[in-house]
């Protein structure tokens, strides 16, 4: 996980020295830099003076989680690349492309999609086939920023798991305030679109569209045996020896963590006011699979003082994203002060099987949720953990789940008024207890409380909701 940005623009050092400073919480690791004037890679911060000038720029601050902790990006050779999020097939991609003749200068796994465009470039593809070929073969989520010395090429995964923000004028970033930062509007880079930056302008064109794969849809049986298959794998790639689940009790989370116990050394961690809703589903159900539990049990003070950094993270006076961003602050915050680095989420599954009661009446809505997933929730929780310094990941958005979900048709999802259908019936499968499978959750910010606190608070101050997330929006950005 990272900072990447960069643009184009004459004397164009000054603005990348902001930007650093003022995205350097992404990446405390070091940060890396490289100008058409010159590359600077450094340890210490201190030496952001030092950037080489230039018209057109890329960089990395760097919170190394895969690969040599001591390798910054950007990558560069004929082209230059910086990446933020992680490739999970990066080892197998290496294997293959190396086969083919290509040159590795680290084990990082972000150097895998530089070598990958690489190859695809040279078989006489054009750079935005050669982007939409490689997306079909990246299994991962990821932020993408390439220049060829003379533009910029902007991507994000199919889903969006990881932000990208762009502006008219020609600079990008993986969060807004980083932008705002230099006077720049953010405007995202949409899930599956290429953004060309250049010397005449801002271009955008979708590449990639998520579809199922064939015409066919799965039986019943099938789709049962495929998802419990792609979903055990998805989370033994993304967790390593020792992890963290994003814990309420839910179907979703205890999917995650039951499957991630049997790979991991896992660690459950929740947040939430005490005796909510979600607090004493975590604990019965953490004892039902014999894990252990960690809790941060909040009450209006912790909520008053952690409004403005969560605010900071979101960048928005949303009091909904802010209401369910303060439990994931918190409990992002114990992974942190354990040293987990890398936290599972059952995030995704309610748009990929129907788990919302809206999606009752109109199914549809599903298939427009799924695209507007990364904007609307995951850049939230993206910049939120970025705070505590820990990697949230996602083994329900991996793109094998995904294809199935996509595959399975909409009657075994939701079935006689209850969503999830095929997925309460894959947990039993992989041996969640049936009071768990079968239990119908509150969302985050009602079952954790804090949107009763958040409440409390605006109306000591004699404000609305949305009017006390307005008031701690502009105070922290200080815009109108």
């Amino acid at each position: 996980m990272c900072l990447i940005a960069g643009g184009i623009g004459r004397g164009i050092r000054g603005k990348m020295v902001a930007m650093i400073n003022a995205g350097k919480h992404r990446g405390g690791d070091g940060f890396g830099v490289w100008t058409d004037g010159g590359v600077l890679k450094s340890e210490d911060f201190s030496d952001v003076g030092k950037i080489p000038d230039g018209s057109i720029g890329l960089l990395q601050c760097r919170l190394a989680m895969t690969g040599s902790k001591g390798f910054i990006q950007p990558f560069f050779n004929e082209l230059v690349l910086v990446h933020n999020g992680e490739v999970y097939n990066h080892r197998p991609l290496r294997e293959w492309l190396m086969g083919r003749g290509a040159l590795f200068e680290s084990d990082v796994d972000s150097e895998v999609i530089l070598r990958l465009l690489e190859y695809l470039l040279g078989r006489g593809l054009g750079i935005e086939s050669a982007i939409k070929k490689s997306m079909e073969l990246l299994n991962g989520d990821y932020a993408v920023g390439l220049s060829n010395g003379r533009g910029i090429y902007l991507f994000r995964d199919p889903v969006g798991v990881r932000p990208l923000y762009y502006s008219p004028e020609g600079f990008f970033a993986s969060e807004k305030k980083v932008l705002w930062a230099i006077g720049e509007e953010a405007i995202p880079v949409r899930p599956g679109e290429v953004v060309k930056i250049s010397e005449t302008g801002v271009k955008r064109k979708r590449i990639f569209e998520l579809k199922p794969r064939g015409d066919s849809y799965f039986s019943l049986e099938r789709a049962e045996r495929s998802l419990a298959k792609t979903l055990e794998y998805s989370v033994r790639m993304m967790a390593g020896r020792k992890v963290g689940v994003l814990f309420s009790g839910g179907l979703d989370s205890s999917v995650v963590a039951l499957l991630a116990s049997r790979y991991s050394d896992v660690i459950l961690y929740t947040a939430g006011a005490e005796e909510s809703p979600d607090v004493i589903w975590a604990r019965r159900v953490s004892d039902s699979l014999g894990l252990p539990l960690r809790e941060y049990i909040f009450d209006e003070g912790d909520i008053e003082e952690a409004v403005a950094k969560v605010v900071f993270a979101i960048e928005e006076p949303s009091a909904m994203n802010l209401a369910i961003g303060l439990p994931l602050y918190f409990a992002t915050g114990l992974a942190r002060n354990d040293g987990i680095r890398i936290l599972l989420s059952g995030d995704g599954a309610d748009e990929l099987f129907g788990g919302y009661a809206k999606y009752l009446k109109n199914p549809d809505l599903m298939r427009e949720d799924l695209r507007n997933l990364g904007e609307k929730n995951l850049a939230r929780d993206d910049k939120i953990a970025m705070l505590n310094g820990v990697e949230g990941r996602f083994p329900f958005l991996s793109p094998p789940v995904v294809q199935i979900a996509l595959k399975t048709p909409t009657e075994f999802k939701i079935r006689e008024g209850t969503g999830k259908f095929i997925l309460r019936r894959t947990a039993l499968r992989l041996g969640l207890p049936g009071w768990v499978a079968e239990r119908k959750k509150k969302a985050v910010q009602y079952g954790s409380g804090a949107q009763k606190l958040l409440y409390r608070l605006a109306r000591k101050e004699g404000m609305r909701l949305h009017e006390y997330a307005e008031k701690a929006f502009n105070g922290v950005f200080k815009r109108e």
